[in-house]
């Protein structure tokens, strides 16, 4: 569980010796170096140890260009990191943080050594972000000085530092190392011992899934990544973060959590273990999910898998006017996507009064961008000129594209589209903005099924850049490409995905908000920490339990089962802590209270 964290005067750990001079290793050496630590880097590879030399020149030279560092911090930061092959160079340090290859193996082999080597007062710590920080420390002739401290790649930039405690660590030698973490300006979290710990424990769930998402063939590895950094506002959609991580690495950290939770989630989906056998372990080998232009570099290549700029599609039908039914917050902002296209909007609602309300909170926005420069007065009169409210779906009688955007209900959706159905031209594409339930539903509720497709937008519609394409068993070429030109006209970014529940977005991020909730459930870890280290160490925009209030727990729940429905997997079943909120009527901001409260409006 995690707790807070003691503060106790300045650390006394001055030396510190960082054995393993890979991109982890020589990342920690920097950032102890720059904070006045003398350290010791140890490597059993010559080439490794002048690499990490020469990797400290280079990015305190690029520190000192950009103004965070003067000459004479450059030069005492360099000299106080000296490199050896030999672990007898550790004899004298305070402090030993070991970031060897993730195997029992390896790291028992340097603990024992290390015990004949240290003092008995010295810490030993494991850069581990897989392995039992337990098992190690029983095997060391100290246990209670032993812990582990999981830095974040890249670690002189990523603030979060995972202290992590086994049942025999001293509680001296956790506050003795939070207390360096917090010197070394970084934010400690406080964890037991599990595998992932908090982080990671998150993170990879996410990433198995993603990859056994790719692997079936559901979407292209580019959908799936684009889905997760325009939908989530991620820093990097997963794919490419296996490749950065090392497909290796991702599949070692998982088989330790399956082992441990027997949860499906964290079985290591079948392309790791083929793409680790092949020797495709990602960008450090120049290929794994993607390819790129040389092994250790970041730049992406075409190979046989990158889609044709400009591909061969169907050619699709004529789009000049559009239907939106709905005047809540997100058929509003659908409307005035289109409209600001150039797009005729006829924006339908249950009664007049509600589309013209709609119409209004439409005026309110642009009048926003207006204030912010982002669009001109005349140009948001002719937007909002181009939205004609109507109380009646019969509106609809001559528009191209029909989109709804209603209630999350299927029999409210069916009744709807079988409205559209007697409403709408022959050859009108009839669009839902669903995010869970399933399409071919609301298709089979009209005579036309082959022009229902799924157009998932992102709230706020005008600020999100996404749309999840969702093509139905029945949907044709023709519809589909009509939607994809669509969405290139009113400035969004398509990504093509089938009809089942969740699509690419809510598949991958429901799962990992659930298993956060499992952590508070069992008091693993707290809100704040689980918060803050999925900022700080993943840089995600939210904290899972920021996101969840904001969305709604209730909105959260319903996904939560119908992904469980969908999948039947136990891994998947809404945690009990969050059907006993919803019931509680503690459904996030909207209430004023979720997991956390706040101050009613």
């Amino acid at each position: 569980m995690a707790t807070p964290l003691s503060h106790t005067p300045p650390s006394l750990l001055k030396t510190v010796a960082v054995i393993g001079l890979g991109t982890m290793g020589t990342g920690i050496a920097e950032v102890l170096a720059r904070a006045g630590r003398e350290v010791v880097g140890i490597d059993i590879s010559e080439a490794a140890a002048a690499q990490a030399v020469t990797a400290l020149e280079t990015s305190t030279a690029r520190a000192l260009q950009r103004g965070r560092l003067t000459e004479q911090e450059r030069d005492d930061a360099l000299a106080r990191f000296r490199t050896f092959t030999d672990l007898r160079a550790a004899a004298d340090a305070d402090l030993v943080i070991e970031v060897t290859p993730e195997s029992y193996d390896i790291k028992q082999q340097v603990f024992r050594a290390l015990d004949d080597i240290v003092r008995p007062e010295t810490i030993l710590a494991t850069g581990t972000n897989a392995l039992s920080v337990t098992r190690l420390a029983a095997d060391s002739a100290r246990p209670e000085r032993v812990l582990g401290l999981h830095f974040f790649n890249p670690a002189p930039a990523m603030r979060l530092v995972e202290v992590v405690s086994s049942v025999l660590t001293a509680p001296q030698a956790v506050a003795a190392v939070t207390d360096l973490a917090i010197e070394l300006g970084k934010e400690p979290v406080a964890v037991g011992d599990r595998p992932g710990f908090v982080a990671d424990g998150l993170l990879f769930g996410y990433l198995n899934q993603a990859a056994a998402m790719y692997e079936a063939k559901y979407a292209s590895r580019e959908d799936i990544d684009a889905a997760m950094k325009l939908g989530c506002g991620l820093p990097m959609g997963p794919l490419a973060l296996l490749d950065l991580i090392g497909i290796d690495t991702a599949r070692t950290v998982l088989e330790a959590m399956y082992a441990e939770s027997h949860d499906r989630l964290h079985a290591p989906a079948p392309v790791l273990k083929q793409l680790t056998e092949a020797g495709l372990t990602g960008r450090k080998t120049g290929r794994g999910f993607y390819s790129y232009e040389a092994p250790g570099s970041s730049t992406v290549v075409a190979d046989a898998l990158t889609p044709l700029a400009g591909g061969a599609r169907a050619t699709g039908r004529t789009v000049r006017s559009v239907g939106v039914a709905g005047s809540g917050t997100m058929a509003s902002g659908i409307a005035e996507v289109f409209a600001k296209a150039g797009y005729e909007v006829v924006l339908a609602a249950r009664s007049e009064e509600k589309a013209q309300t709609a119409k209004v909170r439409i005026g309110k926005s642009l009048s926003r961008s207006v204030d912010k420069g982002r669009l001109t007065a005349e140009a948001a009169a002719e937007t909002l000129d181009r939205i004609t409210p109507a109380g009646s779906y019969d509106a609809f009688a001559e528009v191209d594209l029909a989109l709804e955007a209603v209630a999350e209900d299927l029999e409210i959706k069916q009744q709807l589209f079988a409205t559209f159905d007697k409403v709408c031209k022959p050859g009108a594409i009839l669009a839902t903005t669903t995010s869970s339930l399933p399409v071919v539903a609301c298709a089979r509720a009209t005579s036309r099924p082959q022009d229902v497709i799924g157009m998932h937008f992102f709230n706020p519609a005008p600020a999100m850049k996404l749309v999840e394409v969702v093509r139905t068993v029945l949907t044709t070429d023709d519809v589909h490409a009509t939607v994809r030109e669509v969405c290139a006209t009113i400035r969004k970014h398509p990504v093509d995905c089938g009809d089942r529940a969740g699509f690419i977005v809510n598949a991958l991020l429901f799962p990992y908000l659930n298993n956060a909730i499992k952590m508070v459930q069992e008091h693993y870890a707290t809100l704040d920490d689980i918060d803050a280290a999925m900022k700080l160490g993943g840089g995600y925009p939210m904290g899972p339990f920021e996101l969840l209030d904001v969305v709604g727990l209730d909105v959260s729940l319903a996904i939560e089962k119908v992904l469980h429905r969908e999948f039947r997997d136990p891994g998947l079943a809404p945690a009990p802590l969050l059907e006993h909120l919803v019931a509680a009527g503690c459904l996030g901001r909207k209430t004023g209270r979720g997991f956390r409260e706040y101050a009613r409006r």
